[in-house]
């Protein structure tokens, strides 16, 4: 794993965590300054709408891993208070063409580790990071590499 110094950037727990931090996250990756909290949420926003449309896409082989009826899922994923989770992360990777990398810290140590990577299709170098806290919210997360950014 690489040596880090990482940074969560707290964002609101208002059913929109993951995508505004996957959003927070794309603009840190892209050299861009953070969004304010506004343009994040507008950001958050248009990000759902194409991941869901992504699932629309993709279907066929998306329809058998997600828990409730295809189109009811699809349906309740349109609302912005709802919480998005692995699925959305995944199909998040395919519309932004980049890979993201998901945290959580030790309970015990205190220290970061990855618990899944999604999108390496889309290459392994300086992925989106996303902490989730194990309670169904997640924060962006700002790192700085010291060591090798690959999980070599």
């Amino acid at each position: 794993m690489p040596k880090s110094d990482s940074t969560a950037l707290g964002v609101p727990g208002d059913g929109r965590c993951l995508f505004r931090s996957v959003v927070h996250g794309a603009c840190l990756r892209s050299g861009k300054p953070s969004p304010c909290e506004s343009l994040e949420k507008e950001l958050a926003d248009e990000l759902r709408a194409k991941v869901v449309d992504e699932f629309i896409k993709r279907r066929r082989d998306t329809e058998w891993f997600l828990e409730d009826d295809f189109d009811t899922y699809v349906g309740q994923m349109r609302q912005p208070h709802v919480w998005g989770g692995e699925p959305e992360l995944l199909m998040s990777t395919h519309v932004l063409k980049v890979p993201i990398t998901v945290y959580m810290r030790d309970r015990y140590s205190g220290s970061l580790k990855i618990i899944a990577e999604y999108g390496q299709e889309y290459g392994k170098e300086n992925p989106i990071c996303v902490l989730y806290h194990g309670y169904g919210h997640y924060d962006a997360l700002q790192t700085q590499i010291t060591g090798s950014q690959s999980k070599r």
